[in-house]
């Protein structure tokens, strides 16, 4: 007779600890991240976000139709990526020229930290001093005249080959 009620007893223990790890794992996430204001945005699915809006054959459209609804500038989650879309140029124009500095730097990804030697590349390394610095040695040193033109020959026969590979994947008519 107590065999009975052993899997309701399972079932209930097993609910009340996936809840309490839930609202655990909320009341972390939160304390974590700085409270910021985002602008209003659509409604979001867990894990992809708002990537289900955008699928269509013309995602640009989607984009439209939401600005149309949420205003020039809305907050979209790309899967686990936080994202500010801005679709009026006025708004494009404040922040591109006049708050620049506010809005250079690169996210910080775990996989681009590793991938890239802990963010040092020109690539994902954030805006500041040292980003400089490796601009200038590349425009400098790799895409000067001298260096371009080192590359002519090698360029011309890879065009080449491009073409002769188009040309003999090409049917005939």
């Amino acid at each position: 007779m107590e065999n009975q009620h052993f899997p309701f007893f399972i079932f209930i223990s097993l609910v009340l600890f996936l809840s309490s790890f839930f609202l655990v794992s909320q009341k972390w996430n939160k304390s974590k991240s700085p409270n910021k204001t985002l602008p209003l945005g659509p409604w979001r699915l867990p894990f992809i976000g708002n990537l289900h809006q955008l699928m269509s054959d013309l995602p640009h459209r989607s984009l439209r139709n939401l600005s149309k609804k949420y205003g020039p500038i809305m907050h979209l989650r790309l899967g686990n990526i936080s994202t500010i879309v801005v679709s009026s140029s006025e708004m494009a124009k404040e922040i591109m020229k006049t708050q620049d500095l506010h809005f250079v730097d690169r996210p910080q990804i775990m996989s681009t930290s590793i991938i890239f030697y802990d963010c040092t590349d020109i690539g994902f390394s954030s805006y500041g001093y040292y980003w400089r610095n490796m601009r200038k040695v590349c425009v400098l040193e790799l895409l000067s005249t001298k260096m371009v033109k080192s590359f002519a020959s090698i360029q011309q026969e890879e065009i080449s080959n491009l073409i002769s590979s188009l040309r003999s994947n090409t049917p005939d008519t």
